[in-house]
C-alpha cells in the first residue's frame, strides 16, 4: 500500500563568497523556497549538531557504505569481492561488527580507498575551513 506523506523541510545554510550563485542554481534545479535567516538564529558548527554526533558514532561504517555506493556496488557485490557473506558487509556498515586492520585493508583494496581515509575519514568541516584560510592567506 502506498501512502502520501509530507516531506520534511530541508534547511540549508550557505556561507562564503558566492552563496547567491548556489541559491540561483538551487532555484533553477528544484522547487525551493529561500528564507533568509534572521539575526535571532545563531549559526552553530555542524560538529555540534545532533546529526553529526550520531553520524560520528558509526563513522567507519558510514565511510564504508559511502565508498561502496560511490564504487557502484551493492552489499552483495562487495561481499562477493571480499569473499564474505552479505550480512557481514551490512554488520560492518551498521557498526555491529568491528573492522579489523586486515579487513580494513581488504575493504580499501576492493573499494580503492586509502587506508587513512577509512581510519580517519574525510577532513572535518572545521579542518576544511582552517585549510581554506591557510591556502588563501599565505
Amino acid at each position: 500500500m502506498l501512502a502520501v506523506v509530507k516531506k520534511p523541510r530541508t534547511e540549508l545554510s550557505i556561507q562564503g563568497d558566492r552563496p547567491g550563485e548556489i541559491v540561483d542554481w538551487l532555484r533553477k534545479k528544484y522547487e525551493v523556497t529561500v528564507l533568509a535567516a534572521g539575526e535571532e538564529e545563531a549559526a552553530i558548527p555542524v560538529e555540534e549538531t545532533e546529526y553529526w554526533k550520531e553520524m560520528e558514532k558509526n563513522r567507519v561504517g558510514n565511510l564504508l557504505a559511502g565508498a561502496r555506493l560511490k564504487a557502484g556496488l551493492t552489499q552483495e557485490q562487495l561481499a562477493d569481492k571480499l569473499e564474505i557473506r552479505q550480512n557481514m558487509v551490512s554488520d560492518y556498515e551498521r557498526g555491529r561488527r568491528a573492522v579489523s586492520p586486515e579487513m580494513a585493508r581488504r575493504f580499501c583494496s576492493v573499494l580503492q580507498v586509502r587506508e587513512e581515509r577509512l581510519k580517519y575519514g574525510p577532513p572535518s568541516p572545521a579542518a576544511r575551513r582552517r585549510a581554506g584560510k591557510h591556502a588563501g592567506g599565505s
